[in-house]
């Protein structure tokens, strides 16, 4: 049973996902539901299955007050690193939301302020609150649908199946056919102890 909101008050949840993967963007959402809302099905996008999280999706997006998607970009990871890019990415999403919320919740213990509005980090948030779950199923499959749009186009990588984390195929890929310019060049991509490499 997640709780329903930390505030009561209007209160956005955020959450990010691909921080770990190779390729591709960074993606976050931010979500306000409503102050009574309840949802039995709504849990951690880690604890749903894919079929599960797909399913939410319209349901999430029907039922809140507002939602928002913030993407940064690899080229913009590479040069910011990605702890800052995860916050920006939940920036970018927060800046969308109309209502502005009165508070935010953030999965995990880092963030920024962002436009002097109160905010709490939660550990492992995504499991405790409902819009950070709201948060990290609109993340994750908006972020999986742009890394299946990605492997159409670079075929070779098994970005269908791993999303651009570090799976044996991704770096078997990278080894016979180089890099996309997709891939986050300031990461050890190739699990080598090399921060990044040209081919």
């Amino acid at each position: 049973m997640l709780y329903p909101y930390l505030r009561n008050t209007i209160e956005a949840g955020c959450d990010e996902a691909g921080r770990g993967c190779l390729a591709g963007a960074v993606y976050a959402a931010a979500v306000i539901l409503p102050l009574d809302y309840q949802n039995e099905l709504l849990n951690d996008s880690k604890q749903l299955t894919e079929r599960q999280r797909y399913q939410l999706r319209p349901i999430i997006e029907r039922d809140a007050v507002a939602w928002a998607i913030g993407i940064v970009t690899p080229e913009e990871i590479d040069k910011i690193n990605i702890l800052n890019a995860s916050i920006l990415a939940m920036h970018r999403a927060l800046e969308q939301l109309t209502p502005q919320p009165l508070h935010i919740i953030v999965d995990g213990n880092r963030f920024k302020p962002y436009a002097d509005i109160s905010y709490q980090t939660i550990v492992k948030g995504d499991g405790k609150y409902l819009s950070i779950a709201a948060a990290s199923v609109l993340a994750k499959t908006y972020r999986d649908d742009y890394m299946n749009e990605l492997d159409a186009q670079y075929p070779g990588y098994d970005w269908c199946h791993n999303k651009g984390y570090p799976t044996k195929a991704h770096r078997a890929g990278i080894q016979r056919l180089g890099t996309t310019p997709y891939h986050r060049m300031s990461y050890n991509l190739l699990g080598d102890g090399q921060l990044s490499f040209d081919f």
